[in-house]
């Protein structure tokens, strides 16, 4: 006897369709699932199965060794249309099984037990069954068990759908950070342009390097899929990358960097000095096309502390320098101090210049990923 459709079939076939389930590749989350709910009930069959418009489909099962069967033979197809939780004691005795080849071959399967998945607005989707090839009955524990695994089928459903969603709303916003970020930049190089005051062009130099700085972070953000939580090694690595491509000819731009996690805050500060020292170190460490390197060195100190060292061979800061660039590069380390919660160790001379900053690493905790 083959089931009825279900009274909300449109609903729930497109609730099913939803949670993008059907034909996806075996799972070791629902994998273990049918493992313990046949452990549990001393059965040979359990299955987590999804019923959908022509066809049975079993996300994960144990004892059955198909993917699919025809809903003409199907036990969940009938259970779908009844309560929360469904036993079959003989399903010889059951008038909608009796001609099911299923239950009625050599061997058939005599036994069914099986719990909804139901979506929260109480859609059924399927059933998490236990299925045996003789008459049984199982016990209340047993019972309660398979509605707990139910349950949990559910749970890694809509969380799984939740994450989908997520990452859907997370690549929209970063498709439009990162067209905001590219207009705001493409604007304060003109403006910079256009302005007569130097107060007004360093303002807008400040503003250009704490947006080349976030430009670099959101590009690793957006490929490494995280939201908070930085590699600050890889991330000084992309920003040198790209400011080798403005170095001087002769001048070389070295970096050696440890993996150090760090909040997103925390890179942005440490990007927007590294622009502001190293575009300086190339505009005035090395006049008349003098060669050197500039050096970028990120470690992890046994303290647990992370040490930042910026550093070039070039001629250092003579006293007659033009204080504007300096004045400069002294506020934005000002500010990257204030939010790294670090003090600037600055040296000058003849054989170059020498910044350190040493600062906390601070992980984003579980709470706020």
């Amino acid at each position: 006897m083959e089931a009825a459709c279900h009274p909300l079939q449109h609903e729930r076939l497109a609730a099913l369709h939803s949670f993008e389930i059907l034909d996806t590749d075996p799972e070791r989350d629902f994998d273990d699932i049918v493992k313990l709910a046949a452990a549990t009930c001393g059965t040979s069959i359990s299955v987590v199965n999804f019923i959908d418009a022509e066809r049975q489909w079993f996300k994960a099962e144990t004892g059955l060794g198909v993917r699919e069967t025809p809903l003409a033979t199907s036990i969940c197809a009938h259970v779908i249309l009844q309560d929360e939780f469904v036993e079959i004691n003989d399903t010889l005795d059951d008038p909608r099984m009796r001609d099911n080849p299923l239950c009625c071959g050599d061997p058939g399967l005599r036994f069914y037990a099986g719990a909804l998945l139901k979506t929260a607005e109480g859609l059924p989707l399927g059933t998490l069954c236990v299925l045996d090839y003789a008459p049984r009955t199982l016990t209340a524990l047993q019972r309660d068990t398979l509605r707990v695994l139910a349950r949990q089928v559910i749970a890694l459903l809509e969380s799984r759908k939740a994450l989908r969603t997520a990452d859907l709303l997370r690549l929209e916003v970063d498709h439009r950070v990162k067209n905001s970020l590219q207009a705001l930049t493409a604007f304060a190089r003109l403006q910079r342009r256009a302005f007569a005051s130097e107060e007004a062009k360093l303002a807008l130099s400040m503003i250009l390097t704490r947006i080349d700085s976030l430009v670099h972070l959101h590009h690793q953000l957006y490929e490494t899929n995280e939201h908070l939580a930085v590699e600050l090694g890889e991330y000084i690595g992309r920003v040198c990358g790209h400011l080798r491509g403005i170095a001087p000819p002769g001048v070389i731009l070295a970096v050696e960097a440890d993996r150090i996690i760090v909040t997103a805050d925390q890179a942005a500060a440490v990007g927007t000095y590294l622009n502001e020292f190293i575009t300086n170190s190339f505009k005035h460490g090395f006049p008349n096309e003098r060669e050197g390197t500039v050096t970028i060195s990120l470690r992890l100190t046994e303290a647990g502390t992370a040490c930042l060292r910026c550093s070039d061979d070039g001629i250092g800061l003579p006293p007659d320098l033009d204080p504007a660039p300096a004045g400069l590069g002294m506020k934005i380390a000002e500010i990257v101090c204030m939010e790294l919660e670090s003090a600037l160790d600055l040296r000058s001379g003849p054989a170059g210049v020498v910044a350190t900053l040493n600062f906390e690493p601070r992980i984003p905790t579980m709470e706020l990923l």
